[in-house]
């Protein structure tokens, strides 16, 4: 009996330290072996693959309500930012969407740059150009010499206010700066009329990002449009084959973004699928796609990558 209970004591101690194993182990990360590039494309004298890594999640802008931004900028620190940078690279991507704005010290995009540049990351750079550099276009020579991007696009939303309110003159002429600059110049849009009125005048930029949903209606639009107004963003079912029309009809580049609809479509992985394999089948051959990820629940950029390796077999 005493031998017993000496064997159920040194049993039970051990459970804890076990358990906490067994733990670990269940709510580790799933490791996925580095894999290789993914199908690129020429985009002026680089190669860019296919499925473009966003930045979108990494900065709390979910497109969908202020509680899911918060918690994206609550589980994206620093040191969880360069994780799926690198992660990301591993599974086949070399190129990376981010933005450029005056966000604080911790939240920065052009520390998180340095930082995963740092780590050994190598992706290349789109960069979309936000309030500072719209602000002070002197920045724009500085910006390439320290971060060397590929190009530099006009933030969206701010193009699609431009247009709305008649100052479309004033995104021309930051394409010119940018070229003034030494980098190819983009126009990021919501607005497939955008796209329409830029290539019918012939401006000079090199490409265009190309969001599949236009999240930029003002109420107003939308009411014009549809007889009412959403509760926040407008995402409609039809805006997808609307925006596809236009990549089609451009021969420029394209970049087609939110294709995901800010995660409206990832209720399942064949409806996942679905939509990745719709989206390339829509866009120019010559094209690419940019697809924000996380990694929280699921290995995301080890699944986006597989499908788009199977899709574009």
């Amino acid at each position: 009996m005493a031998q017993s209970r000496r064997s159920f004591l040194q049993v039970a101690s051990a459970l804890p330290a076990g358990l906490a194993v067994a733990s670990a182990a269940a709510s580790a990360e799933p490791q996925a072996k580095p894999q290789p590039l993914l199908p690129t494309v020429s985009f002026g004298k680089h190669k860019v693959t296919r499925m473009v890594i966003g930045s979108n999640p990494l900065y709390g802008y979910s497109h969908f309500n202020s509680l899911l931004d918060n918690c994206m900028r609550e589980y994206f620190t620093p040191e969880q930012k360069t994780k799926l940078l690198l992660h990301a690279e591993e599974m086949g991507i070399n190129t990376w969407q981010i933005h450029y704005n005056d966000q604080p010290a911790g939240a920065c995009p052009v520390d998180d740059f340095k930082r995963y540049r740092a780590a050994g990351g190598k992706m290349q750079l789109v960069l979309l150009a936000d309030f500072a550099l719209m602000k002070d276009w002197s920045l724009l020579a500085k910006v390439v010499k320290e971060m060397q991007p590929m190009c530099i696009g006009h933030h969206g939303n701010r193009t699609d206010e431009k247009f709305r309110t008649g100052k479309k003159q004033e995104v021309h002429d930051f394409v010119k700066a940018v070229h003034d600059a030494g980098v190819m110049a983009g126009i990021s849009t919501h607005n497939p009329g955008v796209v329409d009125v830029v290539e019918s005048e012939g401006w000079e930029n090199d490409y265009y990002m190309t969001c599949l949903y236009r999240v930029s209606r003002t109420a107003e639009e939308a009411r014009a449009e549809f007889g009412e107004a959403p509760l926040g963003e407008t995402f409609m079912e039809r805006d997808p084959e609307r925006m596809f029309k236009m990549i089609r009809l451009t021969k420029k580049f394209c970049f087609a973004f939110k294709v995901m609809g800010a995660g409206r479509n990832i209720n399942s992985p064949e409806r996942i699928e679905e939509v990745l394999r719709t989206a390339y089948s829509s866009i120019k051959p010559t094209d690419a796609i940019i697809v924000g990820m996380t990694g929280k629940f699921k290995d995301e950029a080890a699944q986006n990558t597989a499908l788009a390796r199977k899709i574009l077999a």
